[in-house]
This record gives structure tokens, sequence and C-alpha cells, in this order.
């Protein structure tokens, strides 16, 4: 397998940009052999890496990470670790229900795993608060979304709030939504400060990282496998690939995997007045009623209070997104803080970014032996922080021969569906994209 190429995330992620200065690990730069490799330090890699440590108490475990910590894609994303079922390809986020109250099992496995992390990496509620979520309805039809998807949680037994126009502005501050559907069970993340503080504490004596170390090669060796790096190279009996839709330059089911950027922007810190006119609560989390819509935050903590925007995909099968083309999307975000916070006229986006997505055309992961002692903990359906975590977990225990009931109901979805030939599948992706923001109207 030779990798030819790296993503390009666009943008330097500001939630990255809020933390102090940090000194990553050493790259590797010598030949050295290990009993587990894995490859990407995101939510998948770091989650293998420890029940790998925890599974193989005496077994050396080594980390290669392309960049450094959390300046990839799980630095990047809204920061929700959501339990319910959140079907990005669906209006109002459920699905069959059998299946739904299995992905909510897993996904509350997954996020009692992260609070035992955040409380063993000393996390505070900056960076790891369990207070729920909304779905955030600006429209009619997000209302009737809301509605549906109440129903839906209600024949699951799943607890949840419905919220008027005057709860939200009590909220948010703002008059821009009619309304919103609270749910409990989301954990809110600082996501670069939660993967910082996860790597930091599993490297030990047994758990080695090294960042800004690409993998350019990976080949059977001796009964395991041997990655190359620009500086040096790992041998291991047995390997994880934690890289999400970079896999395909791999050569790893690229066929079937659907690679989507979507895209943030971050204002500078308010200052006292500007949060006295805005009101509202410190902080709060919302996901929009409409799947295509604008994620929106309120953060507060030591990089000061601002305001997190997420909307915007477009389907990006080179794994690149070019400079401009950020700055051509990101002016929906522009235009939406300024419908959503009037009283925050002339308040500046610091940091803008994008960050990558994979997905399959049916909504499964990709968790499989795809070589002799090579696994894959790969396609989180943009449900990373969670799925990720599970795809990782899940990866470990198989490769370890200790199979769990999690790690056996990830394994049991069907493969990835292949996608229509170039230039079709493209073309067919960009086009369903752009209509569906369309018809997503103020949600957006």
């Amino acid at each position: 397998m030779r990798v030819k190429r790296l993503p390009k995330d666009p943008g330097p992620a500001g939630w990255d940009k809020l933390l102090p200065r940090r000194d990553p690990t050493a790259p590797l730069s010598e030949e050295i052999d290990t009993d587990w490799l894995v490859i990407g330090a995101g939510f998948a890699g770091l989650a293998a890496a420890q029940r790998l440590s925890q599974l193989n108490p005496t077994d050396r475990v080594t980390i290669l990470e392309a960049v450094q910590v959390a300046s990839g894609p799980a630095g990047r994303n809204s920061g929700f670790m959501i339990d319910l079922p959140h079907d990005l390809t669906s209006n109002d986020y459920g699905g069959d229900a059998d299946r739904d109250r299995a992905q909510i099992r897993a996904n509350r496995h997954a996020i009692a795993y992260a609070h035992e992390i955040a409380e063993a990496a000393g996390l505070g509620v900056e960076s790891f608060d369990p207070c729920g979520k909304v779905n955030g309805a600006a429209t009619e039809k997000g209302q009737a979304h809301n509605a549906s998807y109440a129903a839906h949680l209600a024949s699951l037994g799943e607890p949840c709030e419905t919220l008027n126009a005057t709860d939200m502005r009590a909220m948010t501050g703002s008059d821009y939504y009619r309304g919103g559907l609270f749910t409990p069970g989301t954990v809110v993340i600082q996501p670069a400060a939660f993967i910082q503080g996860w790597a930091a504490s599993l490297v030990s004596n047994r758990v080695t990282l090294y960042e800004s170390s690409p993998v350019t090669a990976l080949e059977p060796d001796a009964g395991g496998w041997r990655a190359q790096t620009p500086a040096g190279a790992v041998r291991a009996a047995k390997v994880i690939l934690a890289v999400n839709g970079h896999i395909a330059s791999f050569g790893v089911r690229a066929r079937a995997l659907m690679h989507v950027f979507t895209y943030a922007s971050m204002t500078r810190a308010l200052t006292g007045t500007e949060v006295a006119r805005l009101g509202g609560q410190a902080r709060w989390g919302i996901t929009p009623a409409d799947p295509m819509g604008s994620t929106v935050r309120r953060v507060s903590g030591p990089g000061g209070a601002r305001i997190v925007i997420r909307s915007r995909f477009t389907y990006e099968p080179s794994l690149e997104v070019s400079d401009a083309a950020l700055a051509r999307v990101v002016r929906t975000h522009d235009a939406g803080f300024a419908a959503r916070f009037p009283m925050l006229r002339g308040v500046e986006m610091e940091h803008r970014w994008g960050g990558r997505l994979c997905l399959t055309r049916n909504g499964v992961g990709l968790v499989e032996e795809a070589r002799p002692g090579l696994w894959t903990a790969c396609v989180q359906n943009g449900l990373g922080t969670v799925r990720g975590i599970l795809s990782g977990l899940a990866a470990a225990e198989a490769a370890s021969g200790r199979v769990s009931e999690i790690t056996r109901q990830v394994m049991a979805e069907p493969a990835p569906v292949r996608l229509p030939p170039e230039p079709i599948a493209t073309l067919g992706a960009r086009a369903v994209l752009r209509w569906n923001e369309w018809r997503a109207g103020r949600e957006l």
C-alpha cells in the first residue's frame, strides 16, 4: 500500500487555537518494533490504543499521527457526543426502531467510555459537559421535523422536551428560532481539548505516540506489517488503521466511500458589553432540526465567550478543498450569524476551517480485518465522536480476540454499498447536497 497523498484540511481549526501552546511529541526518526501499531490519533485511534493497552497489559502500543494531535478531523468537529439516532440522510434523524435502539445502546457505551477518559484526564466542564442539546427549528418545516422526531423518540421510550420561541430566546438570546427539541443525553465537548487531554493521559511506558509522522507505505513483513514514515519505520505484529476516509488512500474500500467536507466559523471573543447585549445562557449547543441546517454553539471559558456556526457540505472525492473554496462557502456563515444575532453586528469571525466526513451509501461503518493482521476502524458517517470511539474499541477487541456484545453489534453491520462509477457518483452527490441545502431554507 503506497500512500501518495495526505488529505488537506483547510484553515486552522478554532478549537485548537483556543488552547495553550503545547509541545508535540517528536516525529518518528528511527526504525522500531512494537506489538501493536495504531495509525491515526483521533477518536477511533485513541480508543483503539487505549483498549489494546487494557486487553494486552504487557504489550507495546505505538500510535502514528500524520499531523499534530487535534489539528486533523478529530479537532475540527462541532463537539457533540450524541446518544440518540442521528441519521444525517433522513429528514428528522430517525430510522428503523430496532436499529435505533441498538444504536442508542452503542452510543451510550461510547459516551460512558468517554466520561471515564475525561475524568482520568482531569477535563473540566468547558471540555466535557453532559448538558444535553437542542434541535433548533427556524421554520414551520423545522418544527414539523422536530415533532416527527419527538414522536419517534416517544415510541422508543426516550425522553425529550419541546421548547417554544420564548424558551429558545432565553437560552440563546436570539429571536431566530421558533422552537426546539431538548434531549438530555448528549455530551458537548471542546473537541481539541478532549483529544489532546486524552492523548496526554494515554501516553505511558507502554503506549508511545509519534506526531507529524504520516505513513507513506504499509506492507506485509515477516508475519506482521511494516509502516514507513518520512524519517522512520515501524514493524508490528498487528495494525489498526484508524484514519477514517483517508483509508481510501491506502486502497481499502475506495469505491464505497463518500468524502464530504463541512465548514465552521468562530467569532472573536465577545466583549462584556456584547455578552450583556446578547443575553442568554453562557454555554449551549444547537443542532439543526433539518440535518442540512446550521449547527450553532456558544462557548465560554479561558478563550472568552464566542459563537461557533457550522454549516454547508461539499463532496470532495480528492480529499482536498482549496482555501478559495472555503472562502466561498463560509459566506453562508456570515449571513446566518447576522440573521441569528443582529445585536452582535460588527463582531468578526476570527477562525474559519473545514473538516472531513466519510460516509457510506447505506450508513454503515468499516470495522473489519481487511488483510491478515490489518484491521480497520473507519467510516463514522458524520458522527465521529461516538462512532469513532465505538469503531476503535471494536477493532481493538476483535484484533485481540476479546469480542464484547457491542463489538459484535458494530461488526454485524453489512458491507458498504459500492458507489456508482465516476463521474456519476460526484455529479449525483453534489446535486443532492445542493438540493437538500436549498430545501433547508432558513434552517441553513
